[in-house]
């Protein structure tokens, strides 16, 4: 059994304001690659200087190596007292990538170079520089493979400045997370098609007041309502509309899909999202839950939330 060494290392959490300070007992130090190169080298001339009495060796590589203590001095206090903080990234579809913004904060009227910021088990470092009392703002991207909540993974802190002989870091955990929509299907698959019904009031399609706007070209839309001067200017089939039409709703219903329950759930996403970018109402039916049909970016999202979060929130 491997012994997982991380957990023994102290992390710097967040305060009540959501912030998390690095402090004197939070940051660790190794020698890098060059360092222990660094110390064979000191080390070797203090032995020829033993060895053959030349006080100008040694004399020089105590100097090198007080050099190295007050660099790795200076390792050191370019993390001690950094702020990070950590804000919600906007919602994903499984299998992309969440841009989670945070924040870096100077506090001691320091200027911070050097700075690495990453994810603990992840690759790829951003390089950052804090000027004195100032601050600055990294987005830190996490792959988001499934669908329901995604929470921030521990963040990594370092610096190698001044020298880079030795590498400090500190861990940080930050309260963030984001929700992963399901993975919309393929298109052009029969079982996505929703079946749709006319709502109670207006005429949508088919009225002659005031022109409203434009819509994507749905089969069965008269010749008449298309916009050829848009299909002209390459834009497509679209379809003109009038004040008074009527509005088209379309149920998105769990027993309507096939296969397994991942499998139902994109393809009532791919569903949800054709409906809405045609401009029509959708309402889905869930096992358990019933969302009424409606338009909008708010009830976009609570649809998508809902077949994100169903049978239990997922990690």
């Amino acid at each position: 059994m491997s012994l997982n060494w991380r957990k023994w290392l102290r992390k710097a959490r967040p305060g009540a304001d959501g912030r998390a300070r690095i402090g004197p007992r939070q940051i660790y130090i190794l020698p890098t690659r060059y360092g222990l190169v660094f110390a064979g080298v000191v080390l070797l001339m203090v032995l020829g200087g033993l060895n053959y009495a030349a006080n100008l060796a040694l004399l020089l590589a105590f100097l090198l190596a007080s050099v190295a203590v007050v660099g790795m001095l200076h390792t050191w206090r370019n993390l001690l007292g950094l702020e990070l903080e950590a804000q919600a990234a906007p919602p994903v579809f499984a299998g992309d990538e969440a841009v989670f913004p945070v924040s870096l904060r100077e506090t001691r009227g320091w200027r911070r170079p050097g700075l690495e910021l990453r994810l603990e088990e992840g690759a790829g470092a951003l390089s950052l520089t804090l000027p004195a009392g100032g601050g600055a703002e990294a987005g830190i991207r996490v792959p988001a493979p499934r669908r329901g909540r995604l929470t921030l993974p521990r963040l990594e802190v370092a610096s190698r400045y001044p020298l880079g002989l030795v590498r400090a870091w500190s861990r940080v955990e930050l309260p963030a997370r984001t929700l992963v929509y399901p993975r919309p299907a393929e298109r052009g698959r029969r079982h996505l098609e929703p079946g749709y019904r006319r709502a109670r009031a207006g005429d949508k399609g088919r009225g002659t007041d005031d022109f409203v706007g434009l819509r994507p070209y749905r089969p069965g839309d008269p010749p008449s309502r298309l916009d050829w001067k848009a299909l002209a200017r390459e834009r497509g089939l679209v379809v003109r509309e009038f004040g008074g039409d009527r509005e088209e709703e379309v149920w998105i219903a769990w027993e309507n899909q096939h296969g397994d329950p991942e499998a139902r759930l994109s393809a009532m996403c791919r569903a949800l999202l054709e409906a809405a970018r045609e401009g029509l109402h959708p309402g889905l039916v869930l096992p358990g839950r019933r969302i009424p049909p409606a338009t909008g970016e708010a009830h976009r999202h609570r649809c998508l939330e809902a077949l994100a979060l169903y049978g239990g929130p997922r990690a």
